[in-house]
């Protein structure tokens, strides 16, 4: 199970966005882009833009693989419908993401962790690859001798809002999936054309 290791802050600063939810924002004391002296950028070409969007939409879910990012466009091409909703959706419900979006973990790289460790429960039972797709009504909750983490406390007392399409258990520690999530209630940390990475997908794979 691959987890991405790399450097954060330099791809928070790259698209000037706080995108990993981090406690200490990257942006306050470098807010020019990397490299030397946040030099600018030559105008991008077509292809330019759309591996920018892609590399956009891979920083928003854990900075997941080329690999699972492909996975995913192949499924949600073959469910009826908006290929680019389903695509996001798919990308939305992932259970890394949906642990991480009910506040159970600090940032989606914790909740990955969580996650492979062992310390999240699907319906009552342990799931361990961060790239399960949450169903609607699924209950997702953690082990009891994790409900005490500093991290998970962290978490909970964060001012991150719950988005619509889950609900939170009083406890704060469990909660579900209501409804499958409208693109328009996805709260992404910044603007991703989900169609051109679809584009830029269909040619590559």
């Amino acid at each position: 199970m691959s987890r991405y290791t790399g450097p954060k802050n330099r791809i928070a600063r790259k698209f000037g966005c706080n995108i990993f939810s981090r406690a200490r924002n990257p942006l306050l004391h470098k807010p020019n882009p990397p490299g030397v002296h946040g030099a600018k950028r030559r105008k991008k070409s077509d292809f330019g833009h759309q591996l920018e969007e892609k590399q956009k939409l891979r920083a928003v879910y854990g900075q997941i693989t080329n690999k699972q990012l492909i996975l995913t466009y192949r499924k949600a091409v073959k469910q009826p419908g908006n290929s680019a909703h389903n695509f996001l959706q798919r990308l939305e419900c992932r259970l890394d993401n949906i642990v991480f979006r009910l506040k159970l973990a600090p940032t989606i790289f914790a909740s990955q962790q969580l996650i492979s460790h062992g310390h999240v429960l699907v319906d009552g039972k342990k799931v361990d690859i961060k790239s399960f797709q949450v169903k609607q009504g699924m209950k997702i909750s953690l082990k009891e001798k994790i409900k005490k983490l500093i991290i998970v406390k962290e978490a909970q007392e964060s001012a991150r809002e719950l988005p619509e399409y889950l609900t939170l258990a009083d406890d704060k520690c469990s909660g579900e999936l209501g409804s499958v999530p409208l693109v328009e209630q996805i709260p992404l940390p910044l603007i991703v054309n989900i169609p051109l990475v679809c584009e830029f997908l269909a040619h590559t794979t």
